[in-house]
């Protein structure tokens, strides 16, 4: 690729948590911008979903300070639940890109189909890092803040995030697999 290149990360970030972060160090090099697509943006306060979408983007947004990347945009995107126009709308509701950057093989082939390049990332760590075990951490009262960026710790204690997740887990356990 040459000249600006614009990566798309879609993901829920249900919370932003180190696997996250380590997507976008390796996108950084190469992607003069970054765009994540916080998708499920109406789904928030349920076991899996937690956060809003305004608290998932400013995750994001101290996230990217504290790691110095300062190009890069938030875009909520509102589920559809309809996988033969999804990609579509996610396209008709961000910013111009380049490239489709995520490890959910669903999305790529979406996307795929529609002719976009995309790029396949793969999960770091992820018994520790995905989002259905942070919450499971923080379910538990655990130490959910060791698996996410500091300032998204900080955040999330601002908000009592912990103590909301541990709330939707009394009446909804977290399932395993989801992120």
């Amino acid at each position: 690729m040459s000249g600006t290149v614009r990566a798309l990360i879609i993901g829920r970030f249900q919370p932003f948590h180190l696997g996250h972060l380590h997507v976008v160090r390796e996108v950084a090099p190469w992607a003069e911008e970054v765009i994540f697509g916080v998708a499920a943006a109406t789904d928030s306060f349920q076991a899996e979903n937690p956060f809003t979408a305004g608290e998932r983007s400013e995750m994001i947004a101290v996230a990217m300070r504290e790691a110095g990347i300062e190009r890069y945009r938030v875009v909520a995107i509102p589920d559809i639940h309809n996988h033969a126009i999804w990609a579509q709308y996610v396209v008709s509701m961000c910013p111009p890109f380049d490239v489709v950057v995520a490890h959910n093989p669903v999305t790529l082939e979406l996307f795929r189909n529609e002719g976009h390049e995309v790029r396949a990332v793969a999960h770091y760590r992820r018994r520790s890092y995905s989002g259905t075990h942070v919450r499971a951490v923080m379910a538990k009262g655990g130490r959910w803040q060791e698996l996410v960026p500091p300032a998204v710790a900080a955040y999330i204690r601002s908000i009592d995030g912990d103590g909301r997740v541990r709330r939707m887990a009394e009446r909804a356990p977290v399932r395993r697999g989801a992120s």
